[in-house]
């Protein structure tokens, strides 16, 4: 049952706004991410104890919804007004279609008796929303206002988490509401139902594991949505069994655990954490999937697995269980299912795992072993063109598992996935990885942020992708947020260059640069910046970024020619890349 929840005020002689944001509140909001439109809907929001975060660009707001949805283990939401507003949203609610991650969008649309009349920015919004949201409809009637907004947060929360659209005339805001609504549950939570697969699945898994003779669980973004590490890390110690994760999952088990892989999948190539445990993931026998969709990057083109491998897919989705590999149907909550199977392996015979424990850490040490000598030169390096692995490892050993780290799409989430160590089941490593939009790693920090304001908040992005949010640095001064922004100033869309060389022996023109100073662009918007040129500063400003507590960005001039270690390009550049 949702805990009940009453709104701060409720106001008696209210317009339909003022009703909006009651009901709102009801299932928990506190904040919501807007500009100016729906007025109506901001000037009312304040009364019933919901603030407004802004932003700049429509496109960001809706990314910085999914960020603190992510951190709050709340339902994020955005706001946005008809038109090409609400169009630039569509690729944030890909987002977060893509990676199960809850958002309801509340978009004005034009006044109802300009319907179907080309009103000045009129669109279609039903149509245009459809493909990118689980859950879409107009109000168009004041007493049905509880009705719409209740289904909103139930769609967004519920089975899969994932986007919800409220459409809602502007007209229609300002009119006489209906008297307040007897209704109390609180729906913004997530997994807002809880469920568990059948029982005898249950049995049936655990005597899978129980008897593999190469068992290994990869788990996926869906674990932190679930906020299921603790149990994984559970069965992981008790079951005896390796984990790997995929980009998504990281952090979902703990790195320094010796029986955790890493990450998996894309990225195993020499230079990778990983890349000497692709053998144990070739002869694993049964495969537990928890919480992910088997994806392109997660399975290495569904390359990663044997023939004859067996299955065993824990998901809330059932459409998502057999999309790619035929499995054991365990369809219910990642962590009610991981603690049921826990205790199902409980009265097994687990002797043959146990026995088989030092072995398996001992083949995962090594492999971790062989990568620090392998990087021991990129990731120490002095001079001038500073290497990422440079920036990561000064970056790592300042971290203790209690910060939040955001990479932006394309190489930077890469970095962060690789060299840096997830110190603790359950850390949180934000990336962009459901569509992938280059630009989203500062807003997500800024969500993340919003969420979670005491804890510090790292963002790395690469100068391709911090381009297309340049405008947001002037939300980190005016929300005063103390994000550290690392851009990578390399002059090149990195991986767009580097993927076009391997692929066509040459590149297009869009991918270089003219020279950009970003501090300059920091100071210009009142953010405190720093620009390192050489490899011996990067340590004092991270030193000096951490202990301001404010917003600032560090602009490293970095190596173009620094390569995460993605399997595709193997064999086609000197290693480390």
């Amino acid at each position: 049952m949702p805990d009940s929840a009453t709104p701060r005020a409720v106001v008696h002689n209210a317009t339909v706004a003022m009703r909006l944001a009651e009901a709102f509140a009801r299932h928990g909001v506190t904040v919501t991410f807007g500009q100016s439109l729906p007025s109506a809907f901001h000037l009312a929001a304040p009364q019933a104890g919901i603030r407004q975060a802004m932003y700049r660009q429509e496109n960001m707001g809706g990314i910085m919804a999914d960020g603190y949805a992510r951190i709050s283990g709340r339902v994020g939401v955005v706001t946005a007004q008809n038109g090409p507003a609400a169009a630039l949203l569509v690729a944030p609610l890909a987002e977060a279609l893509k990676a199960s991650v809850p958002v309801v969008a509340l978009v004005q649309e034009v006044n109802r008796n300009q319907a179907d009349k080309n009103a000045f920015q009129e669109l279609d919004h039903i149509r245009m929303f459809d493909a990118v949201a689980k859950w879409v409809r107009r109000i168009d009637r004041a007493d049905r206002l509880e009705d719409y907004v209740d289904m909103a947060f139930t769609a967004a929360a519920s089975g899969r988490p994932g986007p919800a659209v409220l459409l809602v005339p502007a007209d229609l805001l300002t009119d006489n509401a209906a008297p307040p609504s007897p209704r109390r549950a609180s729906l913004g939570i997530y997994p807002l139902d809880r469920s568990l697969p059948d029982p005898a699945l249950i049995e049936q898994a655990a005597d899978l594991l129980a008897k593999a003779k190469a068992p290994l669980v990869l788990a996926g973004g869906g674990v932190h949505l679930s906020d299921a590490s603790a149990a994984l890390a559970a069965l992981q110690q008790e079951a005896h069994l390796p984990v790997g994760t995929t980009v998504m999952g990281k952090g979902a088990a703990d790195e320094n655990h010796p029986l955790t892989l890493g990450i998996i999948g894309y990225v195993m190539s020499p230079g990778a954490r990983s890349h000497r445990m692709r053998a144990m993931v070739e002869r694993s026998d049964v495969v537990l999937l928890v919480g992910t969709r088997t994806n392109a990057n997660g399975t290495d083109n569904w390359t990663m697995f044997p023939e004859g491998t067996r299955f065993i897919h824990i998901d809330p989705d059932p459409q998502e269980i057999g999309r790619n590999y035929e499995a054991l149907r365990l369809v219910g909550d990642a962590r009610l299912t991981l603690e049921a199977l826990r205790a199902a392996l409980a009265k097994r015979d687990l002797s043959a795992r146990k026995s088989a424990r030092d072995s398996i850490a001992g083949e995962i040490a090594e492999a971790v072993s062989d990568w620090r000598r392998r990087i021991q030169d990129v990731s120490t390096r002095e001079g001038r063109r500073v290497r990422p692995e440079r920036i990561m490892a000064e970056l790592d050993r300042r971290m203790t598992g209690e910060e939040i780290v955001v990479g932006d799409a394309s190489y930077s989430s890469m970095w962060v996935g690789q060299f840096l160590t997830a110190r603790r089941a359950g850390q949180r490593f934000l990336t962009p990885r459901g569509i992938a939009g280059l630009g989203w790693g500062l807003p997500l920090a800024i969500g993340a942020q919003v969420a979670a304001p005491d804890r510090r908040v790292i963002c790395l992005a690469g100068d391709g992708g911090f381009g297309h949010s340049w405008a947001e640095l002037e939300m980190l001064r005016r929300h005063e947020l103390p994000v550290t922004l690392i851009v990578l100033n390399n002059g090149i869309l990195g991986y767009q260059k580097h993927a076009e060389q391997v692929k066509f022996g040459e590149h297009t023109d869009a991918v270089d640069f003219t020279e950009v100073d970003h501090s300059l662009i920091a100071k210009g918007c009142g953010v405190a910046s720093l620009r390192v040129t050489e490899a011996s500063e990067i340590g004092a400003a991270l030193d000096e970024a951490f202990s301001a507590r404010r917003p600032m960005l560090i602009d490293v001039v970095s190596d173009p020619d620094a390569r995460p270690p993605i399997n595709y390009y193997a064999g086609h550049f000197d290693e480390p890349y």
